[in-house]
């Protein structure tokens, strides 16, 4: 069979095009350095904050939330060589002035870092 045709030699047609908001953005990647942030727009004339780059994070130590600066990507259990990038990612282990934490959520997406204090 010839592909993309129907048994009777008749075309398979598309209903209608995809729609603006149906279409995948490209992969933002949050690196390790001097906070760079962009707004996009979004659906519903809304706008969004995304991170590109950052270097502070709000880490939760002692049920106290306190700003401190991110030194370094230790370990990523996504894809270990996000780590040597210095890549900022959810699950990703970051070396901080006060000690080791876990970044708690997705940086790429909410526009800051959120990590909790790990022993």
């Amino acid at each position: 069979m010839k592909r993309g045709r129907k048994v009777s030699g008749g075309k398979y047609r598309k209903q209608r095009k995809s729609k603006l908001f149906e279409k995948n953005r490209q992969e933002k990647l949050v690196l390790l350095g001097e906070t760079k942030r962009k707004t996009l727009n979004v659906r519903g004339g809304n706008k969004r904050t995304i991170l590109l780059k950052e270097n502070i994070a709000n880490v939760l130590a002692n049920k106290k939330i306190q700003k401190v600066e991110i030194k370094n990507v230790l370990e990523t259990p996504q894809n270990r060589f996000w780590a040597r990038q210095n890549r900022l990612v959810k699950g990703a282990i970051i070396e901080t002035s006060i000690g080791k934490a876990k970044i708690t959520n997705r940086p790429s997406k909410e526009g800051m870092v959120n990590a909790i204090i790990i022993e």
